[in-house]
């Protein structure tokens, strides 16, 4: 991995602009992250010509299905050869025990615990007891029992669940610089914060993307951390 911990989200729904964008701001992040939207409007091919700006690539597609559907969707990917793969952890300990086995040799699974879109109301109405820190701890120890690499948790769990898996490998999502707007994020901290708590990844996408000027907003937020 690059030592560089910033994944820019580059979610945009035209190719070229997505490529151009990237090819601006590589040398102030240290990976690309892929996300549904893109995959679906541009898929395998679009993965490749991300791929040529030179750095990794995270795919973020937060697979969630019978363990034998993952792994073979797992196997449809291979040939992308990602850097990081998302599964949902709430698919059970099956399905991420075979989301390990038939993913590539270097690629990292890491599965998501609890969305940062969702706070201890949303959790409530989906029917979950616990709240979301909770559940999100609880998720963490069920993926490090299943053997998968890491997880994807808010910056507000990072910390704790770093203390009881110290080799793991953590993405934090939802970071907002300290002046940011929220949008849809409702457990979100500073990429700085998140760091210091023991994120190995941090994923930033819109302070970035829709900025103004993304290579300077790329370059301040590297300069916190």
């Amino acid at each position: 991995m690059n030592h560089n911990p910033i994944y820019v989200a580059l979610d945009l729904p035209r190719l070229d602009a997505a490529e151009a964008l990237a090819r601006r701001i590589k040398d102030h992040v240290g990976g690309i992250k892929l996300g549904l939207e893109f995959f679906c409007a541009h898929g395998h091919h679009g993965v490749h010509e991300l791929a040529k700006v030179g750095l990794p690539i995270f795919l973020d597609l937060k697979l969630h299905d019978i363990p034998n559907t993952v792994a073979g969707a797992m196997q449809a990917i291979h040939v992308l050869q990602p850097a990081i793969v998302t599964v949902h952890a709430s698919g059970g300990r099956a399905m991420l025990e075979d989301a390990k086995a038939a993913a590539g040799e270097h690629t990292k699974v890491v599965a998501v615990t609890v969305l940062t879109s969702l706070d201890d109301d949303d959790m409530s109405a989906i029917g979950y007891a616990n709240r979301a820190s909770d559940q999100a701890l609880r998720l963490a120890e069920l993926a490090h029992g299943a053997g998968v690499d890491g997880i994807v948790c808010s910056g507000h769990e990072v910390g704790d669940i770093r203390r009881q898996w110290k080799d793991g490998f953590f993405v934090v999502p939802g970071l907002r610089p300290a002046d940011g707007a929220l949008g849809d994020q409702k457990r979100s901290v500073t990429p700085r914060a998140a760091r210091d708590a023991g994120a190995s990844v941090l994923v930033i996408g819109r302070p970035i993307t829709r900025a103004e000027d993304p290579v300077a907003a790329a370059r301040a937020i590297e300069g916190t951390l």
